[in-house]
């Protein structure tokens, strides 16, 4: 089952699970939930041999890492990162990443890092009228002056709390690189950088609908719940297979369960909110019109492109995310603003007039019959990204579509 579990991302030209699987990583961190993010989608992705150093985890999150990946090794040492004597934790490992907002750790990594052949991994969030997350690669030979930039102002640890939505971006995008590095593909030398204003006032009592509760879906239901979200409604009629297990989450124990039940329970249960589910398949007479924001996280185009009419015919807010194993995009159409739709925009009129003339047919078992690769950080990434252009469009901001690119050396 486990081999079975990770079938689709060793589909990936150039994989390598069993680098990962014995490599080890130190996780420094400060922000207990920021820390813990990064161990569940590492978990998932195979990682088994995990230290992490922090004040404190978030132990729902890491429960279910756990429970993601029984081989998964997690030692926990509960505190700071703040004295040379401390690098005894670091012997042996493949790769340090630094999440902390206090430059003793930063110091204390990259020092090692310059000692040694490990790299450290930084990835921080700075908050104010601007929020930014930045991530930074550093190994022996990078040019010193780009470490200015991604050294934190404060010497001394303090507890952090980060927006969590900003959290699930910045963990998935430095898991991609500690990934990249340690199976030997290229990582970005460059500072990777998302910055954006501060979402302003946010009615946690919109209807939201949430199209698609696979890799997503599970990322954009997490994301919801975190900022506190509580009334939402998962769509889609599949069950859960074991080939969803390295992306999708929630669904550790639930393989031949529907995803829309697991995860509207899943998310109720841990994080008190009203989800509720729909296993219909949504189509032109799927009544959204108790809804004010639907996000389509569905894995064919078929089915994007009749979300994109039908939100166009009620003017609803729609916020469409897709993705591969390597990229992925967030287009948002906001019926008051918006000329074009997420389907005209990525001409998906084209593409299902082809694949008609192809005898394309929709099979609700999609991973099945249409095993593409696909990995957690991606999903990851562009399911927070969803969150927070929408948290953005509610507040009162215009936004601009999003467009990720692991492949790219600034990502973003």
């Amino acid at each position: 089952m486990f081999i079975d579990r990770l079938d689709r991302q060793q589909r990936i030209a150039g994989w390598k699970q069993e680098v990962l699987e014995r490599s080890s990583v130190v996780v420094i961190g400060d922000d207990p939930l920021l820390t813990s993010l990064f161990i569940l989608s590492a978990s998932a992705l195979g990682l088994n041999r995990l230290t992490a150093m922090a004040p404190g985890l978030n132990s729902s999150i890491t429960d279910i890492a756990r429970k993601i990946n029984e081989k998964m090794e997690l030692a926990f040492l509960e505190g700071y990162f703040v004295h040379p004597a401390m690098n005894c934790l670091l012997r042996g490992c493949k790769a340090i990443v630094d999440l902390t907002g206090y430059g003793i750790a930063n110091k204390l990594s990259f020092h090692r890092s310059f000692l040694g052949d490990v790299p450290t991994f930084r990835g921080f969030i700075t908050e104010g009228d601007i929020d930014e997350l930045k991530v930074f690669t550093y190994m022996k030979g990078r040019e010193w002056d780009e470490l200015t930039r991604v050294m934190s102002p404060s010497q001394f640890p303090s507890p952090k709390s980060h927006d969590p939505v900003l959290s699930i971006i910045l963990s998935g995008i430095v898991l991609e690189e500690v990934c990249r590095f340690l199976m030997g593909f290229e990582i970005s030398d460059e500072v990777i950088s998302y910055g954006r204003e501060k979402p302003g006032a946010e009615d946690f009592n919109l209807s939201i609908c949430v199209v698609g509760a696979g890799a997503l879906g599970n990322f954009v239901g997490l994301g919801l719940a975190l900022s506190g979200f509580r009334n939402v409604t998962f769509m889609d009629p599949d069950v859960i297979e074991i080939s969803n297990l390295n992306r999708q989450v929630f669904f550790y124990d639930s393989v031949g369960k529907r995803k829309a039940q697991v995860l509207a329970e899943r998310l109720s249960e841990i994080f008190e909110i009203n989800a509720r589910y729909d296993i219909s398949y949504f189509d032109m007479q799927t009544d959204i019109s108790s809804f004010d924001i639907v996000f389509d996280c569905v894995d064919n185009f078929e089915t994007r492109l009749v979300i994109s009419r039908k939100c166009k015919e009620e003017r609803k807010l729609l916020i469409s995310g897709g993705s591969s194993a390597s990229a992925g995009q967030v287009v948002v159409y906001d019926p008051r603003t918006s000329r074009h739709t997420p389907a005209e925009i990525l001409g998906l009129d084209r593409i299902v007039d082809e694949r008609k003339l192809n005898h394309y047919r929709r099979r609700r078992e999609s991973c099945i019959y249409r095993p593409e690769p696909s990995v957690v950080m991606t999903n990851q990434v562009i399911g927070g990204f969803m969150v927070d252009l929408f948290r953005q469009v509610i507040g009162g901001y215009e936004v601009d579509n999003i467009f990720y690119d692991s492949n790219s050396p600034k990502k973003i």
